[in-house]
Formats: structure tokens, sequence, C-alpha cells
């Protein structure tokens, strides 16, 4: 598949690592000024920081200050096998009994909270028409590889089991996330096709993690970022894992499974400016050789993490549409 700017169509498993239309893009301008601000605030990569500063530095950063408003927002807690999973649902219209979407934020494993991913929530709960509902996590490195996993699993469990109760349909539900929300969203689809579970009628990964190797050349092209670095999804690794071991596991790298046969539809997103780029791409080619439906957004101008920046970016806004459009209609349809 040749990818252009922007470019949506069914993937059918061209090269799954060379992206060189990508690398030849410019940045967009409107999402370069962005950059140019956080570079003015003087944000250091995330691998640079303690835990307790990126943490503190991402909310601040990706928190929306304007969001838009959703007819009814809940935050609840429910039982999880670590404790409380607080869970935010966004209803954008609480008369009528919707799909739902579980979604997982980014942030390496290690950072995110409800309120970085907030606006990107209320934006899909209003243009997907379904109940979005957030999770957080337990997060690494205090609780490492499966902790999250077993937390977002339980979310969807939930969902299945007591969604009527918030207004989300129990029998219709999608997963998504961004980032390392992405690999959380397609590594609860493999664990309940393992293990049984509720059943997924789609899953949205907008450039996601899905291995836990540096072996793209996107790590290269991209070294540097912006907003992500080489450095920091080695640090992410590091942080993430139990041991070395946990690498080849399918439910941590789900491009490492032996079989991706009879996963659910999957809509995924990658950008041009993203040390992830290629291992996205390499991902929707994997499903597509085994027989999985897969449509693959590639935003060559883009940034890692762009839909945060919908309401400073057109074309994030623009592609945040169309995965709304997927969530409405070919995901689960």
């Amino acid at each position: 598949m040749a990818d252009s700017d922007p470019e949506t169509e069914d993937d059918t498993g061209a090269d799954p690592v060379v992206d060189a239309g990508a690398r030849a893009a410019d940045l967009d301008p409107q999402a370069q000024q962005v950059v140019a601000e956080i570079d003015r605030l003087g944000v250091p990569e995330w691998s640079a920081l303690s835990i307790e500063s990126a943490r503190r530095i991402e909310d601040e950063v990706f928190s929306a200050t304007d969001p838009p408003a959703v007819e009814r927002v809940l935050d609840v807690g429910i039982d999880g096998p670590g404790g409380e999973i607080p869970l935010r649902v966004y209803h954008p219209a609480p008369e009528k009994c919707l799909p739902a979407l579980c979604f997982f934020h980014g942030g390496l494993w290690a950072l995110g909270t409800l309120d970085s991913i907030d606006g990107v929530c209320r934006r899909l709960a209003r243009r997907a028409e379904r109940v979005v509902v957030s999770v957080d996590y337990r997060l690494a490195p205090e609780h490492p590889f499966p902790a999250g996993l077993e937390d977002c699993v339980a979310a969807v469990e939930w969902v299945a089991e007591h969604g009527e109760g918030v207004g989300a349909d129990p029998g219709r539900i999608a997963v998504g996330g961004t980032s390392a929300g992405g690999n959380l969203a397609a590594a609860t689809c493999r664990y309940i096709q393992r293990f049984g579970g509720p059943s997924i009628e789609g899953q949205t990964l907008l450039y996601p993690m899905v291995d836990l190797s540096l072996d793209y050349p996107s790590y290269d092209d991209c070294a540097d970022g912006p907003l992500l670095t080489r450095r920091d999804v080695a640090w992410a690794h590091e942080t993430y894992l139990r041991s070395p071991v946990d690498r080849d596991s399918p439910f941590a790298a789900p491009i490492r499974a032996a079989s991706h046969a009879s996963l659910p539809p999957a809509y995924i997103v990658t950008a041009g400016f993203d040390p992830l780029r290629d291992e996205g791409v390499a991902y929707a080619a994997a499903l597509a050789d085994a027989g999985v439906a897969v449509t693959r957004d590639h935003e060559s101008a883009l940034p890692h993490g762009f839909l945060s920046l919908a309401s400073e970016v057109d074309a994030a806004d623009a592609a945040l549409d169309r995965v709304a459009e997927a969530l409405r209609g070919t995901i689960g349809d």
C-alpha cells in the first residue's frame, strides 16, 4: 500500500517497515507551531525526567483547557484486580442507549491520566456517537506488565455486565487507545480471544506501541522526535516490563503473536513524524495478512500524539473525524 497525505483505505499488507512517503513530507505548519511552543517552555524528554515530574508535566501539557461539552460526564470507580479502577464515562445523548468505546490513554505505560486524554474522549463521544469509557489503569513502574492490561480487561468486562446502567449497549463494545493505550487495546483483544470474555466489535489503535523492539527505520528517522524520541520509547520498554522475558509475550508486544487470525476489525492511525510509525504499519500488515479487516489512516505530516492537538491543528481534527466515522460505521457494522 502506498500512503498519501492523508490516506485512509483498506490495508493490503505492503512493505511493513518502509514508509518513504512519510519521510519526504514536511511537518504540518500548525503542528510545528505547537511543537515550537512546547520547546519554548523547555519541556525535556520524558526519559530525562523523574516519574513524578514526567507525570505532572504530561498532565499539564496535554490536559484540555477548554474541552468541548458532553451532555453527561460521570466519574465512577469499579472493582479491579489491584483495587479500585477509576473510570470516566462520557455520554453524548443520555436519553439513548449507545454503543460503547472503552478507551485507554497513552503515556508510555507510566504517564497519563483521565484529564490528559479528556479532550480526545469528549470529541470521540460527540462525533462517534458512542459512550466513551476512559480507563485510569495502573501505571508502571509501580505496577508493571501485566497490571495495566488486567485493569483494561476488567473495565471491558464491567461495561459488558453493567453498561446499561450508564447508557452503554453491552452488546456493542469497541476498544481503543493512543500510543501505549493502543498497545493495551490490541492486547485486550488478544487476551479476550485467548481466555474468553465479551465480544469486541472493533479495535481503534491510534499511533500504537505494538512491539518492544527499536529495530524499525522510523526509530532512526524520528530518533529525536518531535514530542516522542527513541530514548523515550526505550525507557518505556524498560519501565513497563518485569523482565526481558516479557518482551516476547503477545500480551505485551501484540505483533509477536504466533497468529493474528480472527481478531476484531482494526482501524489503525500512524503518523509520519513518529518513532512508532513503522511498527504501526507492520501491525496493520500482519493483521491484514491474517485475514483481519484493517483500515489504516496514515498522517505523514503529523507527529506522535497529534490527536491531543485537535483544537490547534486542523489536520489532527480532520483525522479525529475519520476515527469517529470508523467507529460509527466500518467498525462493527
